[in-house]
């Protein structure tokens, strides 16, 4: 309750299990798993686990968390827990390849124990959520991508031009960048924008403009959150199904292009 918000109050992998029954096509993305107090042979197996459920669409977002009070309910160290997300990342690595020889923080692999089920592309995206208690150059090479606060477009702009030079040193090919977005929809199309906690409040047309500028500046997702959103939720979601989510599109293994609402089809 000190921290006063309560996330999205299910456990990650159960409501992902549910998601990837109740979906076909949507991404199935979780911001964030807080590495350091789960197990990570327990990770990779509930990941892997959703990645085949899902048929590869799992996104998973790590970090090493924010909040003190959690960590002696479940008897883990607060200051250690930069260290942990290293070792966590490296082990679900190596479990998910089956085979491996690692010994830290969570145990030992001796090389005779494989993990199953494997993902359905050997793998799965992992997303450095901020700074996670790392250097900015550890994140670039060892995640798939990068999960950042919200920011005005000009600030995000530099933020991301930053973490996208660091991964030009360290990968050949270019690494996504994500953000969350609290919204907060007014009844009048035309709207202005107003900044609120972490969002903004607008019209539809203001919103478009502003994830058009979001995405000039290099960001590829945005994740938005109606919890300040004063307007009838669903009234809200078709509002943005049928005003901004064309404006934005994605393309197929085949090449077809398809509109971000289209994607989402359940």
């Amino acid at each position: 309750p000190s921290f006063g918000d309560a996330g999205q109050v299910f456990d990650p992998f159960v409501y992902l299990g549910a998601l990837s029954v109740a979906s076909k096509d949507i991404a199935l993305g979780v911001a964030s798993l807080v590495l350091p107090q789960r197990h990570a042979a327990q990770v990779a197996k509930a990941a892997a686990s959703v990645d085949v459920l899902s048929d590869g669409r799992l996104l998973l977002g790590v970090a090493s968390g924010d909040r003190p009070e959690e960590y002696p309910a479940i008897n883990r160290g607060f200051d250690d827990r930069g260290e942990r997300f290293r070792d966590s990342i490296e082990y679900i690595r190596l479990a998910l390849k089956g085979f491996g020889q690692i010994e830290n923080s969570f145990g030992k692999l001796d090389g005779s124990l494989d993990l199953l089920p494997k993902p359905t592309k050997g793998g799965f995206p992992m997303l450095i959520t901020g700074g996670s208690q790392q250097t900015p150059n550890w994140g670039a090479k060892h995640l798939d991508g990068l999960i950042t606060y919200p920011r005005s477009p000009k600030i995000q702009g530099h933020v991301i031009e930053s973490f996208r030079s660091r991964v030009s040193e360290v990968c050949r090919y270019n690494k996504p960048v994500m953000q969350p977005l609290y919204i907060d929809i007014e009844t009048q199309d035309d709207a202005p924008i107003s900044p609120i906690h972490l969002g903004v409040r607008c019209g539809v047309n203001a919103l478009l403009s502003y994830l058009k500028s979001l995405e000039a500046c290099g960001v590829n997702h945005v994740a938005f959150n109606l919890r300040f959103n004063r307007a009838n939720v669903e009234d809200t979601l078709a509002k943005l199904a049928e005003v901004v989510l064309p404006h934005f599109t994605i393309h197929t293994e085949s090449g077809q292009a398809l509109t971000s609402c289209q994607g989402a089809n359940a």
